[in-house]
């Protein structure tokens, strides 16, 4: 890396352990692109977490030639207590998203035809995740689900979806529709956490 690695924690102490297992992922992320040129990794805790448990909420953005990777992991649900799998889900996210973009530069991503998909990464009462295919989070409305479908979604069930890079609330990429595909309609398979 270019430059040194910064960490910062809202809403909550820093831990050394904590500390040094986000340094030690970070490290490793130069196998999956060797021109990072920066990390900024923050850990925090929501002011108003869902339920009143305290979850944590982990943003790490990297900058590579021409662009800046963001990821943005939210508390899931068995994982809302602990900042360590919500550090590890976000390193996750973000080893796939500069290896995608290492292949990007080496022309090695092959296009698929048709719309996006993925798979129904995590459900909410009012909205969702998708993982898509090429390792993007993509938030979404239950009223993007076509045929107010939102309540027949399950975990890791495979979609097609239609995405805009910034939605109307500038959240960032998001679902502007959804539709429930069969597994055999899928062109690839969403990288495994294992």
């Amino acid at each position: 890396m270019d430059t040194p690695l910064e960490i910062a924690f809202h809403n909550m102490q820093s831990s050394d352990g904590l500390e040094q297992r986000i340094r030690t992922r970070a490290a490793k992320l130069e196998r999956f692109h060797d021109h990072i040129t920066s990390c900024h990794v923050v850990v925090e805790v929501p002011h108003k977490s869902q339920g009143g448990h305290k979850g944590y909420h982990v943003r790490i953005e990297c900058r590579v030639p021409g662009k800046e990777l963001v990821v943005s992991q939210d508390p899931g649900q068995g994982d809302k207590h602990d900042p360590y799998a919500a550090v590890n889900d976000a390193f996750y996210a973000m080893e796939r998203r500069l290896e995608h973009a290492a292949q990007k530069k080496q022309g090695e991503v092959k296009a698929h035809d048709g719309p996006p998909q993925g798979r129904v990464r995590q459900l909410f009462s009012e909205y969702g995740f998708i993982e898509t295919l090429d390792g993007r989070d993509i938030w979404f409305h239950k009223a993007s689900v076509i045929e107010d479908g939102f309540e027949k979604l399950e975990k890791d069930m495979p979609v097609e979806l239609s995405i805009v890079d910034d939605g109307p609330n500038g959240m960032g990429p998001q679902a502007t529709s959804v539709r429930p595909i069969g597994r055999m309609q899928m062109n690839g398979e969403v990288p495994s956490h294992a």
